[in-house]
């Protein structure tokens, strides 16, 4: 298995960074983290800019109407960077292929919500999961009151984001589904008519649907999983 490495650095919202990955032992961990962070430190600082691989999620990272990302993780993303010395980047990704983004050097970090999964401990480096969040089902409001249990589901057809959490929790309750690119699009399928309803973050049904949003006519329903999440994950070398 590959040394996990990760910018061991406190960011202005403190995050602490933790190794999440195999070792012989604790002290052998220590000394690797610690070169690992100098040597990481450098390649971000040599560059001038840290590259933060994200998607279009609001309200963790969304452009404003000056084509500019904002946000709960892009502002976090950019106090870090200043924090480093150096300009954040933003990047937007196809979700499905974070880990070969990282791994590939096309970007330093992913900064977009990311749910904390064995999968994802066992693959990469990340800090401590910084807030709560569920996977929701996403239902035309005028239908809400039929979709009130995961039974009730069952018969439904769903969009989800592709490799994304949502998938997972669909998946594993055996429900049909069609895999989109992101969970806006997932969003836009339920609207359209062409999938029944969309399992997204409840961070993002909060922000984008039912009273005052773009999608007045949605709502939130059952949740299907909830999770200690969004934690940010530097650059596997």
């Amino acid at each position: 298995m590959k040394k996990i490495t990760a910018l061991a650095l406190t960011s202005a919202m403190v995050l602490s960074l933790a190794a999440c990955g195999g070792s012989s032992s604790d002290t052998k961990t220590s000394d690797d983290s610690k070169k690992a962070s100098k040597s990481d430190v450098e390649y971000v600082q040599d560059k001038g800019t840290l590259v933060v691989g994200i998607t279009d999620f609001e309200p963790m990272d969304y452009k404003n109407d000056k084509d500019e990302w904002i946000g709960f993780d892009a502002d976090m993303a950019k106090a870090f960077a200043k924090s480093l010395g150096v300009d954040a980047e933003f990047v937007e990704i196809d979700w499905d292929n974070k880990v070969m983004e990282l791994d590939g050097k096309t970007i330093d970090c992913v900064w977009n919500g990311m749910t904390l999964t064995d999968e994802v401990t066992s693959a990469m480096a990340c800090t401590s999961a910084y807030c709560n969040n569920a996977q929701v089902v996403v239902v035309p409001s005028d239908k809400a009151d039929k979709y009130q249990d995961k039974d009730s589901l069952k018969d439904l057809s769903f969009a989800v984001e592709s490799g994304s959490a949502g998938e997972k929790a669909v998946s594993g309750e055996g429900y049909d589904y069609t895999a989109v690119s992101s969970q806006s699009d997932a969003l836009m399928e339920v609207a359209a008519g062409t999938s029944d309803a969309a399992v997204i973050d409840l961070l993002m049904a909060g922000a984008m649907v039912g009273k005052g949003t773009g999608y007045e006519n949605l709502t939130h329903t059952v949740e299907l999983t909830t999770e200690k999440i969004w934690c940010w994950i530097p650059q596997r070398f």
